[in-house]
């Protein structure tokens, strides 16, 4: 328990970091924006406190904010992908016995896990550009940026994995 809690926090150290100093700058004409600090939200444990994960998706979602002088859009994308994880985790694990694990390719499938970090990341994205745009003169820009930052973020997540990638134990 303590090496999975350790791990989560140095997970999310990480990704913070590199999100703020690396990945903040990225990007191609303000239409693909990648945001794999969310991995750090996707990976918690399959059976985490509801209460605990919306208050670690919060907060996650404020220190991005603070660092990119948003006004709660962060928090609140963070908050809507901790909303979607749950009800995805619900209709995709059955088992009761998955107390220990996180959803990641070591433990899941890679088809499990692509389809769950698409759907995450297209919530997240959603809810941060709607709120960032917050109107709909532009629509079309801002679905096209929604799509590509998607696909972009998933693609990062996704390599991010694969390194890490440890086999099943059986």
């Amino acid at each position: 328990m303590t090496k999975l809690l350790l791990e989560n926090i140095l997970r999310f150290i990480l990704l913070i970091l590199a999100q703020v100093f690396l990945f903040k700058n990225m990007g191609y004409y303000n239409l693909v924006i990648p945001f794999p600090y969310i991995m750090a939200i996707m990976l918690l444990p399959v059976r985490i406190s509801k209460v605990l994960l919306f208050i670690i998706a919060f907060l996650t979602g404020l220190t991005i904010d603070a660092f990119y002088d948003t006004l709660g859009i962060h928090a609140a994308a963070c908050v809507t992908l901790a909303w979607v994880r749950i009800i995805f985790l619900n209709l995709t694990i059955q088992d009761d016995d998955h107390d220990s694990i996180s959803p990641g390719i070591d433990q899941m499938s890679f088809r499990w896990f692509l389809i769950y970090t698409f759907i995450l990341s297209f919530f997240h994205h959603l809810t941060l550009y709607l709120l960032e745009s917050f109107s709909l003169n532009n629509i079309l820009s801002t679905l096209t940026s929604i799509l590509f930052s998607c696909i972009f973020t998933t693609v990062l997540i996704i390599l991010f994995e694969l390194i890490f990638y440890r086999r099943k134990k059986r």
